[in-house]
C-alpha cells in the first residue's frame, strides 16, 4: 500500500462519514416517514428536529479539525441513543449505526497518529 494512500485514507473516511451523516440527518429532519415512525413510537413531535439537528451539529464538529474529538464523542452518543430507540421499538436493523460508530472510532484512533511514516515488515 502506498504511503500516500495510507496518509489520505482516514481523512477521506472522516470527510465521507461527516457528509453522509449530515445528508442522512437532514433527510431525517424533513422526512414525513420519520415523523410517522416517531409518532407511532409514542415520541413527541419535537424529538425529530432536536435529534436530527444535534446530529447535524455533531457531524459539522466532527468535520472541523479543531473540534473533531468533541464531534466524535457526540456522534457516538447520538448513534448509541438511536440504536437504543430502534432496538426498544422492535427495529433490530441497526447495522448502519454500528458501522458509522466504528468509522468514528477509527477516525478518533488515527486523528493524531503519524500516518506519514509507514512501517512495513519485510521478513
Amino acid at each position: 500500500m502506498s504511503a500516500r494512500l495510507v496518509k489520505l485514507s482516514v481523512p477521506l473516511l472522516r470527510l465521507t462519514l461527516g457528509l453522509v451523516v449530515i445528508l442522512e440527518s437532514t433527510r431525517f429532519v424533513f422526512s414525513p416517514s420519520a415523523a410517522h415512525f416517531l409518532s407511532k413510537a409514542g415520541l413527541p413531535s419535537w424529538i425529530r428536529p432536536v435529534l436530527g439537528g444535534a446530529e447535524i451539529v455533531a457531524a459539522i464538529l466532527f468535520l472541523v479539525p479543531f473540534t473533531t474529538l468533541i464531534g466524535s464523542y457526540v456522534l457516538l452518543v447520538i448513534f448509541g441513543l438511536a440504536a437504543l430507540v430502534h432496538f426498544f421499538h422492535g427495529q433490530f436493523e441497526i447495522g448502519g449505526l454500528v458501522v458509522y460508530a466504528m468509522a468514528v472510532l477509527v477516525c478518533m484512533a488515527y486523528r493524531n497518529a503519524g500516518t506519514t511514516e509507514v512501517h512495513y515488515d519485510r521478513t
